[in-house]
């Protein structure tokens, strides 16, 4: 091998590093940590840099390993997941946290993500929906576990209802359909997304592949002007485009 090989392999191996989503996991149970550990392990570009077993442990190990996604245990001993999410952003901002929970109350939810937190997973979730929010909180986004949204989504109609949401307006009897802004398809996976779905129960809803569904996805993040897929759900009940049921 040549010089300007080596030196051309070098650059791609660095280059394939630096594509990597670091991650840092935070559970106090093993055995948890280590499933999902391996569920990480199966996708070549994430890579599990460290664990810890308590939010006292977060800080220091962000500060050692630099991740770019820090997963984190909700009920901890010592310092719990939300209270360790707002001393590692107060501390290190620009550190995506992902919030793993047993507790779907849209009190938790909202608690942590006023903390920081870039996503909210049930520990519920199947492996596709650990990797799809890593892929999601890693590339800036906002990422919910599907049937945190539909709680939410549901307590907003509450709210609307009595006439004591932020907006205070009724929530919108008649569904009127933004054509004028989304294709008929993408209407179809906005009504799916406020139904609490994940992109594989749309998939198989609508009969057409995971990454179709993640194309029309994105339309519809980039045409409403929103960052993630509760923004959307959100807008849309605001707007009558789609039925909470």
């Amino acid at each position: 091998m040549t010089e300007k090989q080596t030196i051309k392999n070098i650059k791609k191996t660095r280059e394939a590093k630096a594509l990597n989503t670091n991650i840092v996991i935070i559970d106090d149970h093993q055995l948890f940590r280590e499933g999902v550990k391996r569920i990480l392990d199966f996708e070549q570009t994430f890579q599990v840099v460290a664990e810890g077993d308590d939010g006292s442990e977060a800080i220091s190990l962000v500060e050692e390993y630099n991740p770019d996604v820090v997963i984190m245990d909700i009920n901890m001993p010592q310092i719990n997941g939300v209270e360790a999410t707002k001393q590692l952003i107060e501390k290190h901002p620009e550190t995506k946290v992902i919030i793993l929970s047993i507790h779907d109350d849209e009190n938790y939810v909202q608690h942590a993500l006023q903390t920081g937190a870039s996503g909210y997973l049930l520990k519920e979730m199947d492996a596709d929906a650990l990797v799809e929010a890593v892929k999601v909180v890693a590339d800036g986004g906002s990422y919910l576990h599907p049937k945190v949204t539909h709680n939410l989504v549901n307590e907003y109609r509450r709210l609307s209802s009595n006439g004591s949401g932020a907006t205070g307006v009724a929530f919108a009897p008649e569904i009127r359909r933004p054509l004028h802004l989304l294709t008929r398809r993408e209407c179809e996976v906005l009504q799916l997304l406020a139904d609490g779905k994940s992109n594989r129960g749309i998939g198989e809803t609508l009969y057409i592949s995971e990454k179709t569904v993640k194309n029309h996805v994105s339309n519809i993040l980039q045409k409403m002007n929103v960052n993630d897929r509760t923004q959307a759900v959100v807008t849309a009940i605001k707007n009558g485009w789609v039925e909470v049921r």
